[in-house]
């Protein structure tokens, strides 16, 4: 998480943050606008139910033929504190804050929950007898009745905000807010009569200063908002790890996939969006491993065929070349003393022989290195299949020595056979007597120094399996370093002069590299102190001394 501005930990905790401000602005904003009218709808109701109730008294008391005056006085007379009636008006006092002054039709009894309740009788004269101009609006300038508690005429002041207002008129009684200038004090008032028609009325109850509570509410749901917002600022900041711990696991399984590393998973086990995401990277990282494995491994044959199809064509050039080469000289030989026969050049018999050997030799040379050349595409191409069998690899050697035995004598080369009787191996031996026989013959053209030719075949353990380990030694004029690995290549020749001199095409060790290389063996050739050594393996089959 490189930039905390933009992560999504960040915008989750300023997002619940904004919720939360939202929030706590609406609350602020319906209580400044709304509090104050649902305190007046809920006062008004207490005091409509209040109403009821004592109206409800009222008309038992009419059913038992006496007025509710009379009755509480008789209630109160008598000590009934129990009365259900009686307790009613003390829990209207008590629980609710309404006091209630009741007077008979006679204005002459009065029952009151109130210390003040002479001071209420008054006002509910007045409010009773100036009923219509108050219902119209129009506030008389007269003065009030004199308060029971003052030594001071309490009068109605002309600043209409502290006349009654008028909240809500019923068909015997009407519900108003007016204010009290002695105690600066606003109060609900209900005044008039009840259902019986006689029994007036009036019930107050004081109300707070909406104003001061709405402040006092908002200072403290403001105060309580700012702890909220800190507390679940933070709260949300440290929770919401557990949502982008393993998103940020995703964002650095897909930065390495990028890089095409696939070795990183998602290793969550939740159910929900992200474990399905994580799921589905893994998948998706899975298919895209194994799609790029099969494109590197399609590529790299396609590279491979291009390579070889070049390899192939650059054989083919060169072998065009190498094969006019090596035919022109014999062509052109035979061309010239052909002519010359023709044109009477050779008349007599010795001349005519030697015309006709030349032509002979570089038939024979033409035919040779054509056979080789269809041996060695032969075995390229697969199509001479290689035949093993278990066969004598010494009696094989001593065979061919004895058959190169008066070559020997006529170059003076002194032949040293190194191996042991018996030794067995699985091959083709026609094809193993054709390698024996480039690398001997190879050995002939190139002797030297003290003309010696030395066989050797050895038993050797290669990791789990027994190996025999053939070399062919001359001592001749050592290879350069730089023509170690061109010599297994058709036509090359290190000398071409001397190549040239003993009839070589540059074929042999080619079909010698494919002889072994269709037998799954190793070969090569190294530069020894005095000569050189060809070198080739077989495997061994039960060897056995005898």
């Amino acid at each position: 998480m490189k930039n905390i501005k933009c992560s999504i930990r960040s915008r989750l905790t300023l997002t619940f943050l904004g919720i939360m401000t939202l929030m706590l602005t609406i609350m602020y904003g319906v209580n400044t606008y709304f509090l104050e009218k649902y305190y007046f709808n809920e006062k008004v109701e207490e005091l409509e139910a209040a109403y009821a109730t004592v109206d409800k008294i009222v008309s038992e008391a009419e059913q038992d033929g006496e007025t509710i005056i009379s009755k509480i006085n008789k209630l109160f007379g008598q000590n009934y504190t129990d009365s259900p009636d009686i307790k009613t008006f003390r829990a209207l006092n008590d629980q609710s804050n309404i006091n209630v002054v009741l007077i008979d039709q006679y204005d002459n009894a009065l029952i009151s929950t109130s210390r003040e309740g002479d001071w209420l009788a008054k006002k509910l004269r007045f409010y009773l007898s100036n009923k219509n101009a108050i219902a119209d609006g129009e506030y008389p300038n007269i003065g009030l009745p004199v308060d029971p508690y003052s030594n001071e005429q309490e009068g109605l002041p002309n600043d209409e905000e502290f006349f009654p207002e008028t909240i809500d008129e019923h068909e015997n009684y009407i519900i108003q807010k007016s204010f009290d200038n002695r105690s600066k004090t606003h109060y609900l008032e209900s005044w008039g009569y009840f259902s019986d028609g006689k029994t007036k009325f009036i019930m107050s109850m004081p109300v707070a200063t909406i104003h001061d509570s709405v402040a006092i509410t908002n200072r403290f749901l403001l105060f309580v908002g700012i702890m909220v917002l800190i507390g679940g600022g933070i709260f949300i900041f440290l929770a919401s790890s557990a949502v982008t711990r393993p998103i940020n696991k995703l964002a650095a399984i897909s930065e390495r996939m990028t890089k095409l590393d696939f070795g990183a998973k998602y290793e969550g086990n939740s159910q929900d969006e992200i474990g399905t995401l994580g799921n589905s990277m893994n998948v998706m990282s899975e298919k895209l491993e194994k799609t790029i494995a099969e494109l590197k491994t399609a590529n790299n044959s396609l590279k491979k065929d291009i390579n070889e199809k070049t390899k192939i064509d650059e054989m083919r050039k060169e072998f065009i070349a190498n094969v006019s080469h090596e035919l022109k000289t014999p062509i052109a030989l035979i061309e010239g003393y052909a002519e010359g026969l023709m044109e009477g050049m050779a008349e007599d018999k010795d001349s005519r022989d030697y015309y006709c050997n030349v032509i002979m030799d570089e038939a024979i040379k033409m035919n040779k290195m054509v056979k080789q050349l269809t041996s060695l595409n032969d075995l390229e191409i697969g199509k001479d299949k290689t035949e093993f069998s278990c066969f004598d690899l010494s009696k094989l050697i001593q065979s061919m020595i004895e058959t190169y035995k008066l070559k020997f004598e006529e170059m003076d080369i002194k032949a040293e056979l190194r191996f042991k009787d018996n030794i067995k191996v699985w091959a083709d031996e026609f094809k193993i007597e054709a390698v024996l026989t480039n690398y001997i013959t190879n050995a002939i053209n190139h002797i030297d120094g003290e003309r010696k030719i030395i066989i050797s075949a050895d038993i050797k353990q290669e990791e789990d399996k027994e190996i025999v380990f053939v070399s062919v030694y001359n001592d001749g004029e050592r290879i350069p370093d730089t023509e170690l690995d061109k010599i297994w290549d058709k036509f090359y020749k290190v000398d071409k002069a001397r190549t040239r001199a003993y009839g070589g095409s540059g074929i042999g060790l080619s079909i010698v590299k494919a002889i072994l290389e269709s037998h799954g063996q190793s070969y090569g050739v190294k530069n020894e102190e005095t000569g050189v050594s060809f070198y080739f393996t077989l495997e061994s089959a039960c060897n056995s001394t005898e």
